[in-house]
């Protein structure tokens, strides 16, 4: 027990570090400083210790033991970061652009944990891979996932310090979801985006 509450403290630690660092570098120190927080929480830290095992996050082992996580549904809905958190199934035709502090906070989170749980084996196209399976499966607006596609491209083409900067990151969330003007809905029966109709 005392070896997983200071692997998974470490582990919080660090990833927190980065995420900061890469919201330094990002423009948005503020949420970088932030990230995580519930992470300490009692219902997040506790089940987090009890499935630490260092190499991907114990949400993941929680899932597989329990089928659900008490950490993860406590985190999705504190963490505006998250993809999960915009999303409401009662009102499901429409998944909103996520605001740019917390979609950029997004970035610098995904890029943390691959890090921090790929360790020396982390290479620039770890996120990109990652995220190629991730959006077939949760529901998010073609606006951010084409933000997020682009981003993960360029970390895996040019590194995390060429893509993450303030400048870059503006420029590609004002491509990708302000000067877009496209209006998606969700269908829901068929499972696909379609370009609403004006």
């Amino acid at each position: 027990m005392i070896k997983n509450i200071i692997g998974h403290t470490k582990t919080i630690v660090k990833h927190r570090w980065i995420v900061f660092k890469l919201a330094c570098k990002a423009g948005i120190p503020w949420r970088g400083f932030v990230h995580d927080l519930s992470k300490f929480s009692p219902t997040e830290f506790w089940e987090g210790v009890k499935y630490f095992v260092g190499t991907h996050s114990p949400i993941t082992e929680a899932k597989k033991y329990k089928g659900y996580s008490d950490a993860w549904l406590h985190h999705r809905g504190r963490n505006k970061h998250h993809l999960e958190y915009w999303v409401d199934y009662d009102i499901n035709t429409i998944a909103p652009v996520i605001p740019y502090k917390y979609i950029v906070e997004k970035v610098c989170d995904d890029l943390s944990a691959g890090i921090v749980y790929n360790g020396k084996n982390w290479t620039p196209d770890v996120e990109y891979n990652y995220y190629m399976k991730q959006r077939e499966v949760v529901l998010i607006n073609p606006k951010i996932d084409n933000f997020l596609t682009d981003v993960y491209f360029q970390v895996k083409e040019n590194g995390i310090d060429k893509t993450i900067t303030k400048k870059n990151m503006k420029l590609l969330y004002k491509k990708h979801c302000i000067d877009d003007k496209t209006e998606y809905i969700y269908k829901a029966q068929k499972g696909v985006w379609e370009i609403m109709n004006k």
